[in-house]
Order: C-alpha cells, then sequence, then structure tokens
C-alpha cells in the first residue's frame, strides 16, 4: 500500500511539473502572438515607415579625384592604390611540405626583391614566425607598403602565386593621393586632405586647392535594396569623376630650375629661394620652385609659395617705372642724357647714387641702376599728384588678379599717394621698388610682356580639362591687357635690359654673361624689415629673358639671405638655367649637351653637362613604370635634398639622397644604376671610396624616413 501511494504521490509532482512548463511555454506563445499581432496588425503603419527608411536611405559615394598632369601628359599628382602585404600562417600550416619545399626558391625570390636581406635571412625570418604562428593571422612582410605592379609582381612570386587560399597571401589595399615625382613642384601641385567635419577629401595648397572644384567631382547617390543575401547598397546615382587637369609644367624644365636653384641655395647659404620659368608667347608657367632651409638646418624643401606673395622688389621695379615714362611720353629718346648726381636731396631726404654720375641716359640709368634717375624721371611728371603714378599702374592692370590657378596667389600692394611732403618722397622710394608689396610672377609677367612686344600675357599654370565621355576643354592664351606697352617701347625697354648685362656698366655684366646664350634682364635688392626698420639681410632678385634676339623664355629668381650680390646669386641661376636648356637643345639649336661657365679667374669656359638629359635615360626597362616605383611614395615628412658628403675618391656616397641625385652623381661617373623600393638611398652595393670602373654596376636600395 505504501508503494502504491508513494507512486501516485510522484506522478502528482511530474504532472505539477509538466503543467508549470506548458503554462510559463503557452505565456511565452501567448507573447510572441501578441507582439506579432502588434508589429503586422496594431503597429503595421510605423514598422512599414522604418523599413522604407532603411531602404530609401540614400548613401554618399564619394568620386573619384582627378589627376595632375605634366604638359605631356606624365602624372603629377593621381590617387593610387598601395598595398600592405601580409601572411596569414593557417592556410600554411595546412601545406606544410609544399611550403618548405618550394621556400628557398620564394626566399630567393623576396631576396631579389627586398635585397635587405639575403636568401638565408629571408628564410630564417619566415621560419622564425612560422614557429610562433599560433594566434597570428596577419604577420606583416615587408615594412613599407607596396605600389600595385610590386604586389602584382610578389603574387606570382613561388608559393604565393598559389593563391590567398592556399598560401595565406593577402594585402590591405588603401588609396591615397600621390605624386610620383616626389617633391618636384610639390608646393605648386598642393596637398589633399579630409575635411574636419566630413570624410571628404579637398585640395588645402597649390593647384590641388585652387582647381579642387574641378578636381574632386561630383558625389554620387546609393540606395539599401533587401536581397535574399540580406540588405546591400546599391548606386542610384553614379559618382561623376574629377576632371584631369594637364598643368603646363614641363618635368625636364622643372628638374633644371629645381637642380639650378638648390645648388645655388647650398653654395650662397641661403635661406630660401623662388625661382619661375614661363614661355614668353604663352605664359604658360614651365617650371616652378620654392625651396627653404630645413628646420634642422642641414638642407632644403619646398617650402611656402614665395612666388605669389608680396615683397619689396627692389630695382628690378625700375624697367616698369621706365614702361610708364616712356608711355607718357615723360622720355621718348633713350640715349638723351638727363641730370642724375650722386646724392640728391629732395624734399630734405637724400637719395644716394655711388655709382652714379652728373647726368645719365636712360639706357645708362637702368644699366647702372640709378635710384636718382628713376626717382629724377617719375617727380618729373608725377611730383604734384603722386597719385597718378598707383593710377598708371592700375590702369596698366597692374593690380588685377592674375589667375594663375597657383593656390594663395595675392595682388600686388602699392598705396595711392595723397599730395603730402611724405607722400612725394614716398613716390620717390615707390619708382626704384621700395615702399612696395609685389609678388615675384607679378613683376615677371610685365617682364614678359616686354619680351612679347608689349603683349601682357596672363601666366597659367592649366592647360587642359578632360573627362572620359567629354571633350577636352583647352584653356587659351588670355590677356591681362593685349597691350600695356607700344612694341617700339617694348623694344627700347629689351635694350635697356640687354644693357644691364653687356653694357660696359651693367650691374650684372660679371655673372650673366654667356656667349651661347644672350640674356637680358635686371638686378634687384632689397633689405629686409624687421622691427619697423631695415636690417641687413637681403633678398636678391633678378628677372629678364632668353634669348634676347627672339625670346621664348622669361624668368624671375628671387634669394632671402645669399651671401654674394644679385647677379651673382639669382643671376647665376637664371643663366645657368638657360645654359642648361641651351646644351639640350631646348631653345631651338640643336643640343651639344655641354654648359659653358666661369673658372676661378672669372673666364667663360665650356665644360661638361653636369646632367644627362634625363635623369633615367640610362635605365633599361619601361621607363614610366620605374620612375613611378622610385619616387610614387609621397609622405607627409617633408623630404630633404641633403648636401652629398664628399669623398676624396672612388665611388661617392649617395646615401640619404633623393633618387634622381644619385644616378645623376654616379651616370655622371659611369656607373650603371639600380634600384629597389622608393624614397631615399639607405644603402649602396660598391661602398663609399671603393674603387670601381667605368659601366660597372651598383644596386641602390630606397626607403622612405
Amino acid at each position: 500500500m505504501k508503494n502504491k501511494s508513494k507512486r501516485q504521490n510522484n506522478k502528482k509532482h511530474i504532472f505539477l511539473r509538466y503543467l508549470i512548463v506548458v503554462l510559463l511555454m503557452l505565456l511565452f506563445s501567448s507573447m510572441i502572438i501578441i507582439e506579432m499581432l502588434k508589429t503586422t496588425v496594431i503597429q503595421s503603419d510605423l514598422w512599414n515607415q522604418k523599413a522604407d527608411s532603411i531602404l530609401t536611405k540614400t548613401t554618399r559615394i564619394e568620386p573619384e579625384r582627378g589627376k595632375l598632369l605634366a604638359d605631356n601628359g606624365t602624372v603629377l599628382a593621381a590617387n593610387m592604390h598601395f598595398y600592405t602585404a601580409r601572411i596569414d600562417w593557417d592556410p600554411v600550416g595546412k601545406r606544410d611540405s609544399v611550403f618548405r619545399a618550394e621556400l628557398p626558391a620564394l626566399c630567393d625570390s623576396l631576396s631579389a626583391f627586398d635585397p635587405s636581406r639575403t636568401p638565408q635571412q629571408w628564410k630564417e625570418t619566415l621560419l622564425k614566425a612560422y614557429a610562433k604562428r599560433q594566434g597570428s593571422h596577419a604577420y606583416r612582410l615587408f615594412r613599407r607598403v607596396l605600389t600595385h605592379g610590386e604586389w602584382e609582381r610578389l603574387r606570382s612570386f613561388p608559393f604565393f602565386k598559389l593563391g590567398k587560399i592556399k598560401s595565406g597571401l593577402y594585402c590591405e589595399r588603401e588609396a591615397k593621393r600621390s605624386k610620383p615625382y616626389g617633391a618636384m613642384a610639390s608646393r605648386s601641385i598642393g596637398t589633399v586632405a579630409a575635411d574636419s567635419t566630413s570624410a571628404e577629401k579637398h585640395g588645402r595648397s597649390g593647384l590641388e586647392m585652387a582647381l579642387d572644384s574641378l578636381l574632386y567631382g561630383v558625389p554620387g547617390e546609393g540606395k539599401r535594396i533587401q536581397l535574399n543575401a540580406g540588405i546591400v547598397n546599391a548606386e542610384s546615382v553614379p559618382a561623376l569623376k574629377g576632371y584631369d587637369i594637364t598643368t603646363t609644367i614641363n618635368v625636364a624644365l622643372q628638374d633644371i630650375v629645381e637642380t639650378e636653384l638648390y645648388n645655388m641655395c647650398v653654395e650662397t647659404d641661403a635661406q630660401w629661394g623662388t625661382c619661375v620659368l614661363m614661355e614668353v608667347a604663352t605664359g604658360e608657367i614651365k617650371a616652378i620652385s620654392n625651396l627653404e632651409r630645413d628646420k634642422d638646418g642641414d638642407g632644403y624643401v619646398e617650402g611656402r609659395n614665395n612666388a605669389v606673395l608680396g615683397f619689396e622688389p627692389g630695382s628690378v621695379m625700375k624697367p616698369i617705372s621706365m614702361m610708364i615714362a616712356l608711355e607718357d611720353g615723360i622720355i621718348s629718346d633713350i640715349d638723351r642724357p638727363i641730370k642724375t648726381g650722386t646724392v640728391w636731396n629732395y624734399e630734405g631726404r637724400p637719395i644716394k647714387d655711388s655709382h652714379g654720375g652728373p647726368q645719365l641716359t636712360p639706357r645708362q640709368i637702368i644699366e647702372t641702376s640709378s635710384n636718382i634717375g628713376m626717382s629724377r624721371i617719375i617727380v618729373s611728371k608725377y611730383e604734384k599728384n603722386p597719385g597718378g603714378f598707383y593710377d598708371r599702374l592700375k590702369g596698366m592692370g597692374f593690380f588685377e588678379p592674375i589667375h594663375s590657378g597657383i593656390g594663395g596667389e595675392t595682388t600686388p600692394i602699392i598705396q595711392r599717394l595723397g599730395n603730402r611732403r611724405a607722400d612725394r618722397i614716398a613716390l620717390t622710394r615707390m619708382s626704384f621698388g621700395y615702399s612696395t608689396l609685389i609678388p615675384p610672377l607679378s613683376t615677371l609677367a610685365i617682364y614678359n610682356a616686354i619680351a612679347n612686344d608689349g603683349k601682357y600675357v596672363r601666366p597659367r599654370l592649366v592647360k587642359k580639362l578632360s573627362r572620359d565621355g567629354e571633350p577636352d576643354s583647352i584653356v587659351p592664351v588670355s590677356y591681362i591687357r593685349k597691350q600695356v606697352c607700344s612694341p617700339e617701347n617694348a623694344r627700347k625697354l629689351r635694350i635697356m635690359l640687354r644693357d644691364v648685362v653687356w653694357g660696359s656698366r651693367g650691374t650684372a655684366r660679371k655673372w650673366v654673361q654667356d656667349k651661347n646664350v644672350e640674356i637680358a634682364g635686371k638686378t634687384g635688392t632689397a633689405y629686409t624689415i624687421s622691427g619697423g626698420q631695415y636690417g641687413t639681410q637681403k633678398r636678391l632678385a633678378f628677372c629678364g629673358f632668353f634669348p634676347y634676339e627672339e625670346p621664348k623664355y622669361s624668368c624671375i629668381v628671387l634669394m632671402l639671405g645669399a651671401n654674394r650680390g644679385a647677379g651673382a646669386s639669382s643671376g647665376m641661376v637664371l643663366k645657368n638655367v638657360a645654359l642648361k636648356m641651351y646644351a639640350r637643345g631646348l631653345l631651338g639649336n640643336a643640343p651639344n649637351y655641354a654648359v659653358t661657365g666661369t673658372d676661378s679667374d672669372g673666364n667663360t669656359a665650356s665644360k661638361p653637362d653636369v646632367t644627362p638629359p634625363t635623369f633615367y635615360a640610362s635605365y633599361n626597362k619601361s621607363l614610366e613604370s620605374t620612375l613611378r616605383k622610385g619616387l610614387a611614395m609621397n609622405k607627409a615628412k617633408a623630404r630633404k635634398l641633403r648636401t652629398p658628403q664628399p669623398t676624396k675618391s672612388g665611388v661617392p656616397d649617395v646615401r640619404n639622397l633623393n633618387v634622381r641625385e644619385a644616378i645623376r652623381r654616379l651616370e655622371n661617373l659611369g656607373l650603371c644604376v639600380r634600384f629597389n623600393g622608393s624614397g631615399y638611398v639607405t644603402t649602396q652595393s660598391l661602398q663609399p671610396g671603393s674603387t670601381y670602373t667605368r659601366g660597372q654596376t651598383i644596386t641602390l636600395t630606397l626607403r622612405h624616413g
């Protein structure tokens, strides 16, 4: 009886438990059914609205930024993809025998790709990482990132060519704005960065900023749609790629300008230097360079664009004042003497000319750079109306924006004077380049007009706009003024500027004369202002054009703090640029690859061109891909152009040099240069100072940093 009663009690307990479970399940099911009814019936409108908002929500699709190109179509700046190579060891472990069998061949390929390690060192490195592979699925193969071509080459190596699933080799891809020519014209090309308030990337300086609206393109739109695999983004309005902009920059001329400006900055210990080379007939800026001393003081980097910032120009202003005098009829006969003197007290303020004389002709005033002569000419017309000088410049279009395409461009600043004594004194100073702020590019434009028979062509950096599916848009030659002076007066001014270089008393005669290229131009010196007072540091300028008889190019050079005069510093830069162009047949002559210069006694002497026609000329692989591979990286850190360490004999030390300079120095010695990587030279296969034979190969390893 007891057992029967016990069994009945157990059944009651079991039944009670099942009943509780069933009730809980029914309660839970009821809650689900109630929620389903609420969402599908009671609240159906609300949930349909939420679904529609998700599925109809548009997302912004960023457009591809257009490329900046040199005048021949060579890429100066473009969006490029870079790759971080990594290995997932799990697939390798599943094919351990295959990996070990192909490891020797793989290490040979890796050593040829990156000579920083020998095949044996690569083998030891990979085996060590393979042994510690637990939990590691992202072993980084190289410290540096790879270009697309390098990544494709890496994928073809033994074992890696099995593919990602079998070999474990994969990459992380990142798009960056790259400048294949590195620091070349970097400041003028400019930079790109993301907005602080959005993820959009826009130009921040240079052409990238000035032409951002064209380069950026038009964003697209995408919508989220429901597919069997889930909700995905679908493009509804495609993004429109930005325009590719062909600039006027010529890579060969840019290389010449940068090299000559850099060499003179080093030679004269200058604080900074800027140089602009322009085509006379079209106003195309073929080269522009801005170098300034690095913060460490051991080299020069691309600095701020001083070419478009205002400075007191000094005596390079005198030909502009002389143009006004000729056009206004103040003078007509440039060989008729006028009273000058060596000291002129005007309104109680003396003006001195140590190299002047009792009287000078207008030609001699420009030739000797006479402050008194230039002041007397301008005062004779505008003494009673000093503001008329400003009005005259304004009427010429001198203060109008150039719209060259260079970011940060400024216009000349000259005060419109009243009729006080101080204004009349200021007028005398303005006539020879003080009490003014004039960008070098504005000065160059006027000199270019003198070379161009008075046609005041607008300087420009943009040549053409192009985009797939649209006809090219050619940017035509335009003029600030069709005629800023008469052709006859332009001819007279050219004669005066020739005298500066070729006259017996010319301020540039000792430095800029050369029988191969006849140069005409004007020197200018202005002291810097510190604390409201003129200091001792000088800005040294030379502006001119060449060849004299049929000018093809105009050029201005401005340097700060050089330890020489204007002709011996800025003038020499212009001269050396002209001679390099002559040597390469770029002035309508046959190339002979020889330049002339002055020896230690000041005599003109011929010597071989120290720079080959193109710095990659002897490299026998695809020139374009080689150039991109060697110079594609453009880190945020400034690239230094370092002064090389001298070697008494043997192979020179080219470590820490950029690839262009290293190749130039080595090829001049007859060495065949090969290089791997990109950036600066870190190691060289032939040690500095070691002996060599012409035709011997030297391998350079390049790195960034």
